[in-house]
């Protein structure tokens, strides 16, 4: 079980859930259950957070898993690189399903005329 996930829906504030299991690429729906608002408290839609919840990954815009619910970080391994390299099955930088052996490229420029149009629209 994964404790503590923030599970951020579709128009909705983020949830507190406990997860079954790590999500992967075949995966249509998230598992979970003890489910909570940020400050601890039962959500308004919700009769009983320790119920069993299945969400559908159409409403879920992502999951969000802190590295402490995941495990501890490798020796030597850079704490923002073992959280991006999580296993979760995800195909990210990988080829025919493979991960690349690449280092991740962490130093990423902003883009000031990107941000600009996104904000306007």
């Amino acid at each position: 079980m994964i404790r503590n996930a923030v599970i951020h829906l579709l128009s909705e504030q983020p949830l507190l859930a406990d997860l079954f299991e790590m999500p992967t690429e075949r995966d249509v729906t998230v598992r979970l259950t003890n489910l909570r608002t940020l400050d601890g408290k039962r959500p308004v839609f919700v009769d009983h957070s320790e119920s069993v919840f299945v969400f559908p990954y159409l409403h879920v815009r992502f999951v969000e898993i802190p590295q402490t619910s995941v495990g501890s970080v490798p020796d030597g391994q850079d704490e923002t690189v073992a959280a991006l390299s999580a296993p979760i099955g995800s195909t990210i930088g990988s080829t025919n399903g493979h991960a690349a052996d690449t280092d991740l490229d962490l130093d990423i420029e902003i883009d000031e005329d990107f941000l600009r149009r996104v904000r306007e629209a």
